[in-house]
């Protein structure tokens, strides 16, 4: 079973969002990171990017495979986690804590479309 954290919110492709004010931290989570496998690559936006919710934020590449990550929420990239592009293999020791961006929120109603903890748990479940 994946671990699900509480206290943040979760897409159906396997995308983490924590809201801290106006900003939203971005990651991919602990099922996504098993089901790549051993992340190699991490391609991210620039910051001052405005990305919309459903876009393309970036790609996690792995030994298995190349994955979109999909933009959550709609927003402006602030900030890139830089560590991830000598150390890709953080999203995979610990997905929870390495988020890919923070975004400044600009549209806040997204954030009521993404799952609970217990419904994207629900969603896995079936998905496993």
């Amino acid at each position: 079973m994946s671990l699900v954290m509480e206290g943040l919110f979760y897409t159906k492709d396997h995308e983490w969002v924590r809201v801290e004010g106006e900003k939203a931290y971005i990651g991919i989570t602990d099922y996504a990171q098993h089901s790549l496998g051993s992340i190699v690559y991490v391609e991210l936006p620039s910051v001052g990017d405005e990305i919309s919710k459903d876009d393309n934020l970036g790609v996690v590449e792995s030994v298995k495979a190349a994955s979109d990550i999909i933009m959550p929420v709609s927003g402006e990239v602030l900030e890139i986690n830089e560590d991830l592009e000598d150390n890709p293999e953080l999203v995979n020791e610990a997905p929870y804590d390495n988020h890919l961006v923070i975004v400044k929120l600009t549209d806040a109603d997204e954030i009521e479309e993404l799952l609970s903890k217990e419904d994207y748990e629900a969603f896995i479940s079936e998905e496993e």
